[in-house]
């Protein structure tokens, strides 16, 4: 055993469960079975997945009304179908994108103020309609301006211009549905791992899938997460033995991983985050009530700590740099979501002076926009604008969100009257059932095609010595 301690500013980083009245109770958390987070968070706002009793519906709480929550909180209602992702714009603290198993991709406008309980619910101010299948996940681009990822059952992920209420890219090379997806540091690229234990880097403009690689063989869910402006990526998944591991690739070969890491061999999925200010790598396990950080250095990552609590966690989500305490130090904020709250866990570094401590807090990640949509899509690489948080983080004021996306005209179905009405009724519902058979027929047989050209390739490299 070393005599020396590895030296680190990061080795003391401690993190502290909020005080009751500053956590979020009587949350109605949503009890779907699909993986995600089910909260997600931006300086102004928590969002939480909500179990309605009925439909879909999300919540939107302003930070300032902590405490107990009311039952008749205004909700997002407008999913048919449970909401299973949420992520809010980089650039506009008031706008939210929303997903669930009804295939919508919903775009909404936040209010200032929470209302009345007796306020009528939100109405989404987009609807993006393309996918086939429940749709999972929602990330918006961290670069570019009113850009949407969005990963669907159907096997694609899409990305939309939220403005335009336009589909501009679609991703497909799928085997079975996305279970977790991260941008690189300018959005030029975007890594996924998926149920077929694929693990896929995306050039998402040209459509091209620039490495791809079989990463943990496990059944339960892998993520991923890009370490920030780095070409390193870091995935969480199981082993064939349901150990969980975590493994350190590098995105430029996927030959085999840089670093395994094998966990523990408890049952929850292991949700990463990546702080690149400080590069911190943080791991929490759903079922489980801890959080493992970890220092990234010289492709290393070196344990720093741990965060225990006796109340396991569903999920999680980080606050944005731009918004954390800097005069206590507070290098990171999770909001970790347990059976019916959503409680701020503040991590420390503890330190003696009160001046601003610029080791810790380089310039972060802002809240201005380095290209548009049509600039991105046009071919055009830019980093994000940083801001410095010495003279502290001034929010914007509300910009309304204006989206040119064609409105749904609803149109009233009339009920056959006459007997030949009810005929032709019933010969186009005939119609209409053949061509979902037929569809589904010719999907059977591209299954067994794929499935055969797999067996040969198997054959193929088992017989190539």
């Amino acid at each position: 055993m070393s005599r020396f301690v590895r030296a680190s500013k990061f080795r003391h980083v401690f993190g502290t469960g909020a005080k009751h009245e500053n956590c979020f109770d009587n949350v109605k958390v949503s009890s779907s079975a699909w993986d995600t987070n089910l909260v997600k968070v931006n300086p102004a706002f928590v969002s939480i997945n909500w179990n309605p009793g009925g439909g879909g519906a999300f919540a939107v709480i302003p930070h300032k009304n902590a405490g107990k929550i009311s039952d008749a909180i205004p909700l997002y209602r407008a999913h048919t179908a449970p909401v299973l992702d949420t992520d809010f714009a980089n650039f506009n603290d008031y706008v939210i994108a929303s997903c669930g198993e009804d295939s919508k991709v919903l775009i909404w406008n936040i209010p200032e103020e929470l209302g009345e309980p007796e306020s009528p619910d939100i109405e989404p101010v987009a609807k993006l309609n393309g996918h086939g299948r429940k749709v999972g996940h929602v990330l918006f681009h961290p670069v570019a301006d009113n850009i949407l990822a969005s990963s669907s059952a159907d096997l694609t992920i899409k990305l939309w211009d939220i403005e335009k209420g336009e589909e501009r890219q679609e991703l497909k090379g799928f085997l079975d549905f996305v279970q977790s997806m991260s941008w690189n540091y300018n959005g030029s690229l975007l890594v996924t791992t998926c149920r077929d234990k694929k693990l896929r880097i995306f050039d998402v403009r040209s459509n091209k899938i620039v490495q791809e690689a079989v990463s943990h063989q496990g059944v339960k869910g892998s993520r991923v997460v890009w370490l920030g402006n780095s070409d390193r990526i870091v995935t969480t998944g199981f082993s064939k033995m349901s150990d969980r591991q975590v493994f350190l690739w590098n995105s430029a070969s996927f030959e085999k991983p840089i670093k395994n890491i094998m966990l523990d061999t408890s049952s929850g999925i292991v949700m990463p985050f990546y702080d690149d200010d400080v590069k911190i790598l943080y791991l929490a396990g759903k079922v489980d009530g801890n959080i493992r950080y970890y220092e990234f250095e010289n492709d290393e990552l070196y344990y720093l700590s741990e965060y225990k609590s006796n109340e396991p966690q569903r999920g999680m989500s980080f606050m944005p740099k731009r918004a954390i305490n800097v005069c206590d130090c507070e290098i990171a904020r999770a909001y970790k979501v347990t059976h019916n709250s959503v409680e701020p866990i503040s991590f420390t570094v503890p330190r003696k002076s009160d001046a601003f401590q610029a080791d810790l807090f380089p310039p972060t990640l802002g809240d201005e926009p380095a290209l548009t949509a049509d600039e991105f899509f046009a071919g055009k690489n830019a980093n994000p604008k940083t801001i410095d948080l010495e003279n502290g983080f001034h929010a914007k004021e509300k910009k309304e969100f204006i989206s040119s996306a064609p409105k749904e005209e609803e149109q009233e179905v009339q009920a056959p009257k006459t007997e030949k009405e009810y005929q032709d009724a019933y010969h186009q519902l005939r119609q209409e059932n053949d061509d979902l058979r037929n569809q589904l027929a010719q999907r059977d047989v591209t299954i067994r095609a794929l499935t055969i050209q797999l067996e040969k390739l198997k054959t193929e490299s088992s017989i190539t010595p």
